[in-house]
């Protein structure tokens, strides 16, 4: 019943910018925390960013003072804007929430289709 539609990826040149997003539909009564993976070919999938409902964020040690976290609880949408990007940022990144849907008690952990960032030298 849920969907986490995550906007494209592309190709970016070192040092540029590039802004992804995330959107969740269907019969949602609740939106918890929202976050971001990303998982480069050959490695495990890793912990990005997240952001909680009231807006606290968290971020992984690699992207600090680079990528930015945010949400838009009337659009359902979370984003992520990635500046200064690295050749080590390459990955397909992946959109995660905890949403909890109507009619239903128990939070369950979604996620999006996963899209492709890739960043030249």
């Amino acid at each position: 019943q849920v969907q986490l539609v995550e906007s494209r990826g592309g190709l970016v040149q070192a040092g540029g910018s590039l802004r992804l997003s995330c959107a969740a539909s269907g019969s949602i009564f609740s939106i918890n925390a929202m976050a971001w993976y990303r998982q480069a070919p050959g490695k495990q999938r890793e912990f990005v960013a997240a952001i909680t409902s009231g807006g606290s964020t968290n971020y992984a040690d690699s992207v600090k003072g680079r990528f930015t976290i945010s949400r838009d609880n009337g659009k359902n949408t979370v984003y992520l804007q990635m500046n200064r990007l690295k050749p080590e940022d390459t990955a397909v990144y992946y959109c995660n929430a905890g949403i909890r849907q109507i009619g239903v008690l128990n939070e369950d952990d979604y996620w999006g289709q996963g899209t492709q960032v890739t960043v030249s030298s």
